[in-house]
């Protein structure tokens, strides 16, 4: 199985350019006060990143990624931080949460095996994987790989008192960075489920998840070496939470798991029960709908009539160079189509999730502006020819330019993206985390756009003028991840520019339902920048004027919005249906990173990638109930 690597030999040989594993120490803090900290009971918006790797994680480490946790919260709060490419990073401005998600499958592992003072040094894997010989390394390193894919364990290398203690320092660091109403850091980690596909296992499916613990954290974690069935994950948490530490999972690249991420049948293959979707609901209450390897909303084969579907559309199993196939059971979109039949059939839905976005940086250090991309890795991070964005070899064409060996096939297709977003009453551990578990939460691809989103029955358009919106907002009706049984409800949607971003385009809602069985979308442009009016019979609206000249990337406005806001009822509504509606903004077209490297090189862009995009929010869903 090629997991992993798309250019195995640059990579091993990056890694073995090993560096003292030791993990560092760092000092353990109490429980902090959060009785001071001023609370807002109409909420604020909260910009964090809950997918966050760094060189515990073994992919991270083979890429010569030396980021630790304390590093990675460092950044997260607004200092710079050390690139592997030999320069300095620093985020625009400082995050409000964070969690470091590194692998729990060999949690620090590989760069023990790096240390000659530590023991698992001394293994056959650690001397294969660090040796002289490139086949050998390749092949102890894919063994590594394969082994967490079908949950088999080298015990050689599980050392799972190392592990733990690892995974002890990571805590530590966790506990050091947090401080409730300034800045919110989670315990977490990433549990990476994955289903072979092919022959020889030529590329895995993508089941992988986030696990975040609202405060305290265990000892050990539960990793696919201890079972691969995400079911068997989740009652590892619940008993976690019978101890006392409660706890979600985030599922997340849903776009490269084959069908299986949002299945109509569990993990195994079975029909779903009450017992199943229960569980499910409960232990994953949201899904990250964007990040560095593509956008999980939608695909163009999926959603014909949404002309901004294709956007950031990864193509690859991850890992590896074998093109993903395209699944309803892989997108956010269908599945939450989906599970409103499964709730007409058991009573519960499964897929009633909210939207967040996160980066999956593995540098410890989310790449959110196209101006200043620094790539997942090291290798990517380190040049623009790395990662495909100019011609090759000094070349000032891409006519027949050949590709430079070691090249990270994927890297092109990586994006600078995204953001996780909460409505929370404070910006602390408590509020954060209930603000996830009731699903008042959205994604954005980058830049903190601000989206609020709420239903009733008894709202009215001159609610829109009113000083306290929010709060009567709040009192008639469910914000956003609410349900809402209702007659005809009214929407009030909302979204608030990013001074730091472009210009707003236009606001739109998105609704799913099913019929007979069949799986339904429409797609409503409901504000218009420049207050025009979307046209009656398309629901589209028109062009505000917007341009970028990809030679320069400078852009011109138009009648981009800082604010877009209004009042809207279905026009087809049904009381007969369920239903769920989100509501995505669209920025005005902007330049992408890789356009960007392209201009600060004189060259032009690489044709076979987009050289504009529009950045975007979306909010989770509002379900009617029939």
């Amino acid at each position: 199985m090629r997991h992993i690597w798309a250019v195995a030999g640059l990579a091993i040989a990056l890694g073995a350019c090993g560096q003292s594993s030791t993990e560092p120490v760092v000092e353990t803090h109490n429980k902090q006060d959060v009785g001071n900290v001023e609370r807002n009971p109409d909420r604020n918006a909260y910009f964090g990143d809950l997918h966050v790797h760094t060189r515990s994680s073994f992919d991270a480490y083979i890429f010569n990624v030396r980021t630790t946790p304390e590093d990675a919260y460092r950044l997260a709060r607004g200092e710079a931080i050390r690139h592997g490419g030999g320069f300095d990073i620093q985020l625009s401005r400082p995050l409000d949460f964070l969690a470091v998600t590194d692998h729990g499958e060999y949690l620090g592992i590989v760069p023990a095996m790096a240390d000659p003072q530590n023991a698992l040094s001394q293994t056959d894997t650690a001397k294969a994987s660090f040796g002289a010989d490139l086949a050998s390394q390749q092949a102890a390193f894919l063994n590594i790989g394969q082994s967490f894919v079908n949950g088999t364990p080298i015990e050689e290398i599980n050392d799972q008192t190392y592990m733990n203690s690892v995974w002890a320092n990571t805590v530590a660091a966790t506990e050091k960075f947090n401080e409730p109403g300034v800045f919110t850091s989670f315990a977490g980690y990433e549990f990476t489920a994955m289903v072979p596909i092919g022959p020889a296992g030529l590329a895995a499916a993508n089941l992988h998840r986030n696990v975040i613990f609202e405060d305290e954290a265990p000892t050990q974690l539960f990793t696919t070496l201890d079972s691969t069935n995400p079911e068997d994950l989740w009652a590892w948490m619940d008993s976690q939470r019978s101890e006392g530490r409660d706890v979600i999972a985030i599922p997340h690249n849903s776009n490269a798991s084959n069908g299986w991420m949002f299945a109509g049948e569990t993990y195994v293959g079975g029909p779903m029960d009450s017992g199943y979707v229960k569980k499910r609901l409960k232990n994953e209450p949201i899904v990250e709908i964007t990040q560095l390897k593509g956008t999980s909303e939608t695909h163009p084969l999926l959603s014909p009539n949404d002309e901004w579907a294709d956007f950031e559309q990864y193509k690859y199993f991850i890992g590896s160079t074998m093109r993903a196939s395209v699944n309803e059971g892989d997108f956010v979109r269908k599945a939450l189509a989906r599970g409103l039949v499964i709730e007409e059939a058991l009573g519960t839905n499964p897929y009633a999730f909210g939207l967040i976005g996160s980066s999956d940086t593995h540098l410890g250090a989310a790449t959110l502006k196209e101006e200043t991309y620094w790539g997942k890795f090291t290798i990517d991070g380190a040049s623009p020819e790395a990662r495909s964005s100019i011609p090759p070899n000094g070349a000032r064409t891409w006519d027949e330019a050949a590709p430079p060996p070691g090249r990270l096939l994927s890297a092109s297709n990586y994006s600078a993206s995204g953001l996780a977003a909460v409505w929370a009453d404070a910006n602390t551990r408590s509020d954060i985390f209930a603000a996830m578990k009731r699903r008042e939460t959205f994604g954005t691809s980058g830049p903190r756009i601000r989206v609020r989103f709420f239903a009733s029955d008894s709202y009215s358009e001159d609610m829109l003028d009113a000083s306290d919106l929010v709060s009567k907002a709040y009192e008639a009706g469910v914000p956003m991840g609410g349900e809402l049984q209702a007659d005809n409800p009214g929407f009030i949607a909302w979204a608030m520019r990013d001074a730091q971003s472009a210009p707003l385009q236009r606001l739109q809602i998105i609704k799913v339902w099913t019929e007979d069985g069949a799986l339904n979308e429409a797609l409503y442009d409901i504000a218009c920048s420049g207050d025009a009016e979307p046209d009656p019979e398309t629901h589209r609206c028109p062009d505000n004027g917007a341009t970028v000249d990809i030679s320069s990337c400078t852009t011109t406005h138009g009648s981009g919005a800082s604010e877009l806001k209004t009042f809207w009822r279905d026009p087809d509504y049904s009381q007969t249906q369920s239903a769920a509606y989100y509501i995505r903004v669209l920025e005005n077209p902007t330049c992408r990173w890789s356009t960007w490297d392209a201009v600060r090189n004189g060259t032009p862009p690489n044709p076979d990638l987009p050289t504009t995009l529009q950045e975007r929010a979306w909010s989770s869903p509002i379900f009617t109930k029939r």
